[in-house]
């Protein structure tokens, strides 16, 4: 049975022809023998054309083709299963012709255990051929002998032979060999060599050039904190020059508007709350893949677990929502929570149906059936909305957070800013620098998710996310004090956009990896992509966003509890 998260990612498990018995290797054995007809060699040559792969499990190990990389002699890759046919031309011929891969060439590796004698499998490979198969007089199931392939005379399949055409009328016969290689590997490290990383100095590289951004952004921050909070507050023993005083005293002059809440500050509490219940999602998925609870021997584990987390972070989603929408003097809680529960859901699950329905209308096994849609729904109901409810009225019940200095009746006019404070601009300056903190580990995400690899370090994908956590609360609070400096008291929403919009960079990075690294031609898969990614930089937005606010509130909270006001 697939788990939920295998169904969402489109693994369907089904039982193979192929006959394995432990430790009995075997030759030649023919699967079935196939006269193929117009319909059926126009789908395998379109299969073969789009470079469609067959990917089998054995003991729970996917099946592997070893490849040799030319750089390295040493090392060896493992591409994912193996492709149903190759393209090619006969020597002195200029038409191109579609092969397919007809005798697989198993080796299956195993562990003997010394003392009982007992041995576990280890390792599944496959060198796959295309071979013309030919035998003497009249096909039977029973009694036919192959000429090209046979057990008997010692004749075995080395890549020699005559490949096998696909053309309508053509007869194929499927044959295969086991082979069973003693191994030195133990079970339980029977993984390692699928999680080999051969380039782990890239990773190292990009958090070091990630941290050279944290320390210049923590730079400047200590640097604002020394400045405002010690030198201002103290109140200048001597008295300098005019100017002097008014640049620093910039952001004092507004403590009487700094925390009047902002237009839709409704919209504001349900995107911080869903921030905050996305947050919590990510951190305890990768908290748990890093201490190694979701290996990749897991199938779909990890998408499971992401999935009933963010139900169960519905509580924090809630409680955090509440609370700000009651700092903002707001009564009607139900409403917010209602909002907050459905809100981000709605869009997320009503883009992923309109991709399940492209899916579907191409006849794909991927599409995800409606009892697994309904699986989905109930935790969205059933789990995610109650604890949401839970969460918000806790929140609201709570006493309201005491803001440090009074509002004053009638809000200020902001002075005329400089082309280089306008909102649009530094948020999207804000954007860059978590973006660029993330962009190295993103690429490895992507050619996880896209090309079908094992993405499995996720100690280093947890030092990123602290990282980027660091950047995007920094990078806020130093934007947020420019802008009060400059006499702008509007920094609820501009927080929240400022980390936020590293999700745009995030989206135009996907957008180039499609035209630079994928080659995907048909219009279906292509917006399935575009669709994926727009999901992947929601989430990111609201998680930065979130981030963002939160250091700037408590910046701002920090900064002006400290000023005597007259």
């Amino acid at each position: 049975a697939e788990n939920l998260g295998e169904v969402l990612r489109g693994d369907r498990i089904e039982n193979s022809p192929y006959m394995f018995k432990m430790r009995e290797p075997q030759m030649c054995n023919v699967v079935c023998r196939l006269i193929l007809n117009a319909k059926t060699a126009k789908e395998f040559k379109e299969k073969i054309e789009d470079e469609y792969r067959v990917n089998m499990i054995l003991d729970n190990l996917p099946l592997v083709v070893p490849l040799r990389r030319p750089d390295q002699e040493s090392s060896l890759v493992y591409l994912h299963g193996f492709l149903v046919g190759l393209k090619g031309q006969y020597a002195g011929n200029k038409d191109e012709k579609h092969f397919i891969h007809n005798h697989l060439t198993f080796v299956v590796k195993y562990h003997r255990d010394p003392v009982t004698e007992f041995s576990r499998i280890v390792g599944f490979e496959v060198k796959p051929f295309s071979v013309k198969h030919e035998y003497e007089g009249e096909w039977d199931e029973n009694t036919t002998r192959l000429t090209t392939c046979d057990p008997h005379a010692k004749k075995i399949i080395s890549g020699t032979e005559p490949p096998q055409e696909v053309e309508d009328k053509k007869e194929i016969i499927f044959t295969y060999d086991v082979e069973f290689q003693e191994s030195d590997v133990k079970w339980a490290s029977r993984w390692d060599s699928y999680l080999l990383m051969a380039d782990d100095q890239i990773h190292w590289f990009s958090i070091i050039n990630s941290l050279m951004i944290v320390l210049f952004l923590s730079g400047m921050v200590a640097m604002i904190m020394l400045r405002t909070l010690y030198r201002d507050i103290s109140k200048y023993n001597q008295l300098e020059t005019r100017e002097e005083a008014q640049e620093e005293t910039g952001w004092k002059l507004v403590h009487g508007d700094v925390f009047r809440p902002p237009s839709n500050s409704d919209l504001l509490c349900v995107y911080v709350g869903t921030g905050v219940q996305f947050f919590g999602m990510v951190l305890v998925t990768m908290m748990f893949a890093a201490l190694g609870f979701l290996s990749p021997s897991n199938r779909g584990g990890l998408m499971t677990a992401m999935l009933l987390l963010w139900a169960l972070m519905g509580l924090c989603g809630g409680y955090s929502s509440a609370r700000l929408y009651k700092l903002f003097k707001g009564t009607e809680w139900k409403k917010i929570t209602l909002k907050t529960a459905f809100m981000f859901p709605s869009i997320v699950f009503a883009i992923f149906f309109v991709l399940n329905a492209l899916i579907w209308g191409q006849r794909s096994s991927g599409a995800v059936p409606f009892g697994t849609m309904f699986a989905l729904v109930f935790l969205w109901f059933g789990i995610s909305v109650p604890l949401v409810f839970l969460g918000g009225q806790i929140g609201f019940k709570k006493p309201e957070i005491e803001d440090p200095v009074k509002t004053s009746k009638i809000p200020r006019q902001i002075p005329e800013q400089a082309w280089y404070m306008n909102s649009v601009f530094a948020i999207l300056i804000g954007g860059i620098l978590p973006f660029g903190a993330v962009f190295i580990e993103l690429f490895f995400i992507l050619t996880s998710i896209w090309l079908h690899q094992f993405y499995y370090i996720f100690g280093f994908l947890f030092i990123v996310f602290l990282i980027l956590l660091v950047t995007c609360a920094e990078i806020t609070i130093v934007l947020c004090y420019f802008q009060l400096c400059s006499e702008d008291y509007m920094w609820w929403w501009r927080s929240y956009l400022t980390s936020g919009s590293s999700a745009l960079y995030l989206f135009l990075y996907a957008t180039f990896y499609f035209f630079t690294k994928l080659e995907i031609t048909k219009p279906v898969s292509g917006v399935l992509y575009f669709g994926y990614m727009l999901l992947l930089s929601y989430g990111f937005f609201v998680v930065t966003g979130t981030i963002g606010f939160y250091a700037c509130f408590w910046f701002t909270r920090l900064i002006y509890s400290s000023v005597k006001v007259d």
